[in-house]
């Protein structure tokens, strides 16, 4: 049979697989937060898959094989390790818990809670903007490689990929794309080592690479003596690298977010961050960057630098066609795996921000959890749509990535500053956005139309990673009026009766306290306890705390969005009965209790309670959370939440039936 035939079996096995789990998991999808977040029930080894799948992208196969063609292998696998460690492992080390606690969907929701909705808005727009681009241009990545595996037009191979995502990824949202990410992983997993090993057996060790490599230094020079620059300002060095490649795609980028925030707890989201990076680097990037080096030994005629016609970053296909085709066409699937993965999250990042940020807020507050999961299905299709486009940017892949930092490196600098800062204020914040993304996108417009190349001196991301933060910071210290009453100086996280104001309560805010009274001690329990923006929830909680009703357990990180009741809530919240207070000091209300007798009973109990509650997937996710926390219940289960009942939690069933 020819490549192409068999490649297209491939294809369309490959296709039923995504459209399959797309169908299956349909029956997970409620609401829109399910459709965007799964109902914050990803599993230890589901979101490891998945964030893993998202590095292992048509972009990584491209660029480590294609790096160490041009760099060495050293030069090489800076790049993996920046991206895998200094990007994955360490934003899951510092990020994990803050993110998980302080409840918000997305990166400009945060923002909101941060700063305010002007800031909120903009980083909106751009993330969307940007997520696209990335989107783009790993369908771009993919196109090339499969077009000259097979030698079908790109814009066919283009269509296909869109046609596949668009199916799965609008049938249920993140499920479908954690099904996907799972079964991409396996493919990569097997497909990238058979590729090295097959090499290997071909050609022998390292021996072959350091005998046929052009320089004679396979580690440290490409096949015609090119090095990476370490702290050079332009691109490629290794500061780029950590600007691009950790801060501003994976800091900046709201599907890592979402990855961090749909975790079932703070631990996995850790954990799996971790995991997911050390996997991408061991089981992807190393052997990776090998079939780079072998390629670029034991056929260095075919590439550009040494004047054939096949680009660098096209190595991974060059070398599997050196293989039958059964095998070979396995091999470049194992890519298409890569790059539909990262596709379908990316478009979930965008539909996300898009339909939490701006339809739920701006366009239809009001809307029902059927309207809000319809609008989340039309605007995946748009968003896809709009990214169809964006794949003929001018300039081709390359303009197309430096176009969508634009957008991502601004947010990376909002994250951290106000993550690490509490005098950093919503103006600081607003104009160093706003005078990063101009900034680069002017000088991307003038360098692809020739009239001012701002690369011979410095690589656009720097240039707007060093606007954002320097306008921010100056901003700042500009107006200090506008941070906000925890970033003063004469602020105290201890309340006495001397360092709060007068407040005036209302409603909401009485139910807040409640469900701090009883344990809920995270921002994200109180968001998704009782269903609103985390704007309402913020708004609550900072008026609780200026009145001295509450208190933070920090003013940074995580600890900033974990909460205790201060002695003057009690003065104000309803009195409990006998039973009601001895429930209390277990960490319980009747309503608690009764979820805790439907688990102990069935899993049909549980189904029955949620719908005669009327409970949202959210508020089940914190009064889960909640029990889970306090002892009571142990969650399993590989993608859907199964829940077991523990001793302490028979204990307390029994004591109080």
């Amino acid at each position: 049979m020819s490549v192409q035939l068999i490649f297209s079996i491939y294809c369309i096995i490959f296709a039923f697989l995504m459209i399959g789990a797309g169908i299956y998991s349909k029956k997970w999808v409620s609401d829109a937060s399910d459709f965007i977040l799964a109902g914050r029930e990803l599993s230890f080894p589901i979101n490891t898959m998945g964030v893993a799948a998202i590095g292992f992208a048509g972009t990584t196969v491209s660029l480590e094989c294609g790096f160490a063609i041009l760099y060495g292998v050293k030069g090489a696998l800076a790049w993996g390790i920046i991206y895998s460690i200094f990007g994955l492992v360490l934003y899951g080390l510092l990020f994990a818990n803050f993110v998980r606690r302080c409840g918000a969907q997305t990166l400009p929701e945060y923002f909101e809670m941060r700063y305010n909705s002007k800031v909120r808005n903009v980083v909106a727009y751009g993330t969307i903007i940007g997520m696209c681009g990335i989107l783009a241009n790993n369908i771009v990545s993919l196109s090339s490689i499969v077009s000259g595996y097979v030698g079908w037009p790109t814009y066919f191979v283009m269509g296909g990929a869109f046609l596949i995502v668009i199916i799965f990824a609008t049938l249920s949202g993140l499920w479908a794309s954690t099904i996907t990410d799972f079964i991409q992983v396996i493919i990569g997993t097997i497909a990238i080592p058979v590729l090295l090993i097959l090499l290997v057996k071909k050609y022998g060790g390292i021996d072959f690479i350091a005998d046929k490599w052009l320089t004679g230094n396979f580690m440290n020079n490409g096949i015609t003596g090119g090095t990476l620059p370490g702290m050079s300002l332009k691109y490629p060095s290794v500061l780029n690298f950590v600007l691009c490649f950790s801060s501003a795609l994976v800091w900046g980028n709201n599907y890592y977010w979402g990855k961090l925030a749909a975790s079932r707890n703070e631990k996995i989201a850790k954990n799996s961050f971790v995991c997911a990076g050390l996997i991408l680097m061991f089981i992807f990037m190393i052997p990776l960057v090998m079939i780079g080096a072998y390629t670029g030994a034991a056929v260095p005629e075919v590439f550009t630098l040494t004047g054939g016609s096949i680009m660098p970053t096209a190595a991974y296909g060059v070398a599997a066609k050196m293989f039958a085709p059964l095998i070979s066409a396995f091999i470049v699937i194992g890519c298409v795996a890569a790059s539909i993965s990262t596709s379908s999250t990316s478009a979930m990042g965008a539909t996300s921000t898009a339909t939490r940020d701006i339809y739920l807020r701006t366009i239809n507050p009001k809307a029902d959890a059927a309207k809000s999961l319809k609008a989340s299905k039309i605007i995946m299709f748009l968003v896809l749509m709009f990214t169809w486009v964006l794949c003929y940017f001018p300039g081709g892949p390359a303009y197309l990535f430096a176009f969508s930092n634009c957008w991502l490196v601004p947010p990376a600098i909002l994250l951290c500053l106000g993550f690490l800062w509490p005098k950093f204020n919503s103006t600081g914040a607003f104009w160093g956005v706003i005078c990063g993304m101009l900034t680069m996108v002017v000088f991307t417009i003038l360098e692809l139309t020739k009239i001012f190349v701002v690369g011979k001196f410095i690589y656009l991301a720097i240039l707007g990673f060093v606007v954002t933060a320097v306008a921010g910071v100056i901003f700042t210290l500009l107006s200090p009026s506008s941070s906000k009453y925890y970033g003063k100086d004469n602020w105290e996280l201890e309340p006495n009766d001397t360092n709060r104001e007068k407040v005036e309560l209302n409603e909401f805010d009485i139910q807040v306290l409640s469900l701090i009274r009883f344990g809920h001690q995270y921002m994200s329990d109180i968001t998704d306890g009782l269903k609103v923006d985390s704007k309402v929830s913020t708004e609550s909680i900072e008026k609780l705390d200026r009145g001295g009703y509450i208190k933070r357990a920090g003013k940074t990180g995580s600890s900033f969005y974990t909460f205790e009741l201060a002695d003057r809530a009690y003065t104000i919240l309803p009195r409990l009965s006998s039973k009601e207070e001895e429930l209390e000091k277990n960490y319980l209300n009747s309503k608690y209790l009764n979820f805790l007798k439907a688990v102990f009973d069935s899993p049909k109990a549980v189904a029955n309670i949620v719908k005669e509650q009327k409970y949202a997937s959210l508020q089940v996710s914190s009064i889960v959370s909640h029990l889970v926390r306090r002892g009571y219940l142990i969650e399993k289960g590989l993608y859907k939440r199964q829940l077991v009942i523990t001793e302490r939690g028979k204990d307390i069933i029994q004591k109080y039936s």
